[in-house]
């Protein structure tokens, strides 16, 4: 998913925001059925890695007993010589936590606001930005998949964040998502690009050529 994530790691599985692109929904018959992964959870994780913690899932959604959290944080600080990657559509949870790790917070935002007909339980995009912007630790953003926005708009809910690096990427399983015009996704990049460091996924290629 992050190609400057080295390893992956999920002991906590299945999410409830049902959003329609989820791509675990291909590969995990269980995707709606949250659930801790005891053996999963004794992995050693070495260290000099960049772990992305909960790839599989959203580990931070509400339903997601505090119990569960306190386990895979507490593997995560047994190595302690790792940077550890966490995202969330609930980033407000994550200050919740006490974070004395070396840590990397990031959420997805995929538009300014969705579509009419776009449907997901995960909180308003509004309420994560607002969330993300009161931490106080390194952060990013994910716009991906990038669905069609107002340049302005969305602009300036990257800018309010503040994060190190925000990452563009297009829907790559064919969901029938409302896209933008690549034009708009140059202006985008372009206004982005005067305060933060932009990292265009592979496959927003498709957006180009289209």
């Amino acid at each position: 998913m992050y190609e400057f994530c080295t390893h992956h790691w999920s002991p906590i599985r299945g999410c409830l925001f049902e959003c329609p692109y989820c791509y675990t929904q291909k590969f995990d018959k269980h995707w709606n059925k949250p659930r801790l992964d005891e053996e999963d959870l004794t992995t050693r994780l070495g260290k000099g890695k960049i772990v992305f913690v909960g790839s599989k899932c959203d580990m931070w959604g509400p339903w997601v007993p505090k119990e569960w959290i306190t386990q895979v944080l507490q593997r995560c600080k047994d190595f302690p010589g790792n940077q550890y990657v966490f995202q969330s559509k609930n980033p407000g949870r994550f200050r919740d936590n006490l974070w004395d790790l070396h840590i990397l917070l990031g959420t997805t935002i995929e538009t300014d606001t969705y579509p009419e007909g776009f449907k997901t339980n995960a909180p308003s995009i509004i309420h994560r930005a607002a969330q993300m912007m009161l931490l106080k630790k390194r952060k990013f953003v994910t716009i991906e998949p990038i669905m069609d926005f107002s340049v302005y708009a969305l602009t300036a809910l990257i800018r309010g964040i503040e994060p190190e690096f925000v990452m563009i990427g297009a829907d790559s399983k064919g969901h029938n998502l409302v896209e933008p015009p690549w034009e708009k996704v140059e202006q985008l990049i372009s206004g982005l690009n005067k305060f933060v460091e932009i990292r265009q996924k592979k496959n927003l290629e498709r957006l180009k050529k289209s």
